[in-house]
């Protein structure tokens, strides 16, 4: 089978003024970036005058063998499509490349892919540029008010805003800077973040319009003073300028699929760090020019569909119809103990005992949130029908149904049996939130990790309980909790698969995004500024004299 980046240049797209034209678009609502990406005018939302459904597409807990939410939301859209339904996919934005790091694409798998692929892949449109610079220049600001003698008494050690950067680069975590002299700044302990973990990602995402991004933006938190009071953006006059950066980044980006299919894709934040999801604004305008959307949410559904459940949907007032649960034969057996080199050796045992994560995320999702669930096997060649077999004896043990998704393989063809099984199931529920909005924050996140992450308890460390205090006193106390902890695992070790009990969560450290309009709670060892691995997935990319780029996947 040819390569994904092979299958994405070899597709034939449609301009997209066309793919447009099909949604109903006026040619003055539509921005064009070059023949086959544009961004659509957001304030059409505030216009809408019908809903779609939503169809949100979530995952068991990742694993290095892959699962594949990407791919089946494009083949699951695709077909949708094939079956006469009106429907658009609703995707996040992938950082660069992914930055280079493990993996080079998130643009779907296959036959089941949004394209132009190498663009969405790399600069886009420019979004995430936007991001990091409109934070980038509130750092800046806070640094000059200091230099131009501290008239808002900031504490340069009590600075909680860091820069940040669309790449991996560990050496940038932690630094000094200012150094050099008077006129160099004031010496002090700083650090870059990864762009899509900032939280003017968070605030993009979850913004509405104009005035509320920039409300937002004028919230945040970002340092405190000598007797400690909080600096927001808007004191230190960073909010406006912010949202100048920002105001052309906020129009969602509109692409296609392989199948000339539409796909808004716009914003991202990191799942254990933030929502995890696309813009609000995106979902918004897709449920408005359709009757079904398909969105996903990052990592597993322990992560981004809780985050996308009790952040995303209570903000903005929106409701998923269905969730797809996707799980393949390979990762239930890496939780199922089997070694990365040894996936493809039929062991339908190991099968049987990775399917602990599947039921939890199912029991969950079903019984948890109280939403219909359908899961999807993302097939692979490797799989032995067997193996298949326990997953939907699995399934129908809890009482849910279970399809094969061959999409990779087959593109929208390959997702029509999921497809029906979706429309089967879709049914209009209120959310079962994990917690109510009063509830202090403590108990909303031991209320996430009991429920959610089925742990015995939380383990407060002395700071974490000092700031979850000092936020409930300062009027923050309403604001829902964010956690951030390891994506592989229910728990903050990254090393307990399947479904592991007898665990307490460890909360090691807490941190305002006033803007966003969350707390976000670190759990565990977690990174904000990923490093590169052995061998970067830099090395495999590369480009011919004829401007062709290979390696991206």
């Amino acid at each position: 089978m040819k390569s994904d980046i092979e299958i994405a240049q070899q597709a034939q797209m449609k301009p997209i003024t066309q793919v447009a034209a099909s949604l109903g678009l006026a040619e003055e609502d539509v921005i064009p970036y070059g023949h086959y990406k544009a961004k659509i005018n957001h304030r059409l939302i505030h216009k809408a005058g019908k809903q779609g459904k939503l169809i949100l597409v979530t995952a068991i807990s990742p694993t290095p063998a892959g699962e594949g939410k990407t791919t089946t939301s494009v083949g699951l859209a695709d077909a949708m499509n094939a079956l006469g339904k009106k429907t658009m996919l609703c995707l996040r934005e992938p950082s660069l490349g992914p930055v280079f790091g493990v993996k080079g694409g998130a643009a779907g798998g296959g036959y089941a892919q949004v394209v132009p692929m190498e663009d969405i892949n790399l600069h886009f449109t420019g979004d995430l540029h936007a991001i990091g610079t409109a934070n980038n220049l509130l750092a800046a600001m806070i640094d000059n008010s200091i230099q131009q003698g501290n008239p808002l008494n900031i504490d340069p050690r009590r600075i909680t805003w860091k820069r940040c950067m669309d790449m991996n680069d560990r050496q940038l975590r932690f630094i000094v800077d200012g150094l050099g002299g008077k006129v160099n700044g004031t010496p002090r302990e700083d650090g870059f973040d990864i762009t899509v973990a900032s939280e003017v990602m968070a605030i993009f995402c979850l913004a509405t319009s104009i005035a509320d991004l920039k409300d937002r933006l004028s919230r945040i938190v970002c340092a405190y003073t000598y007797d400690g009071k909080p600096v927001t953006a808007g004191q230190v006059g960073a909010a406006g300028a912010m949202t100048a950066l920002l105001k052309d980044a906020l129009d969602p980006n509109l692409v296609q699929t392989l199948e000339n299919n539409p796909a808004i894709i716009h914003g991202g934040p990191f799942a254990n760090i933030a929502h995890g999801c696309n813009s609000v604004m995106a979902t918004k305008l897709s449920l408005a020019l359709s009757d079904y959307v398909i969105t996903e949410a990052g990592f597993g559904a322990d992560l981004g569909a809780e985050k996308f459940l009790d952040i995303k949907c209570r903000y903005a007032g929106i409701a998923p119809s269905a969730c797809v649960l996707v799980a393949t034969v390979r990762a239930l057996k890496s939780h199922g103990g089997v070694a990365k080199a040894d996936l493809n050796i039929p062991n339908p045992e190991a099968v049987r005992a990775g399917a602990a994560n599947l039921v939890r995320h199912i029991d969950n999702l079903k019984n948890g949130f109280g939403l219909p669930v359908v899961v999807a096997i993302n097939a692979f060649p490797t799989d032995t029908p067997e193996e298949q077999a326990i997953v939907e004896q699995v399934c129908a043990q809890q009482g849910v149904a279970c399809v094969l998704s061959e999409v990779f393989a087959k593109g929208g063809e390959g997702g029509k049996a999921l497809a029906q099984q979706v429309l089967q199931i879709l049914e209009d529920r209120p959310i079962q939130y994990t917690y109510p909005l009063d509830m202090p924050l403590k108990q909303k996140i031991e209320a996430v990790a009991t429920k959610i992450y089925r742990a015995d308890g939380v383990n407060f460390s002395a700071a974490a309980s000092k700031t979850l205090a000092e936020l409930t006193e300062m009027g923050y106390g309403d604001l829902p909790v964010c956690i951030a902890k390891t994506q592989y695992s229910f728990s903050d070790n990254a090393k307990l698969l399947a479904a592991p009990t007898g665990f307490t969560m460890e909360v090691r450290e807490v941190r305002l995004s006033a803007g966003a309009g969350f707390v976000v709670v670190i759990c565990g060892s977690i990174m904000t500024m990923p490093g590169l691995p052995k061998r970067p997935a830099a090395v495999g990319i590369d480009v011919d004299d004829e401007g062709r780029i290979s390696g991206l996947f």
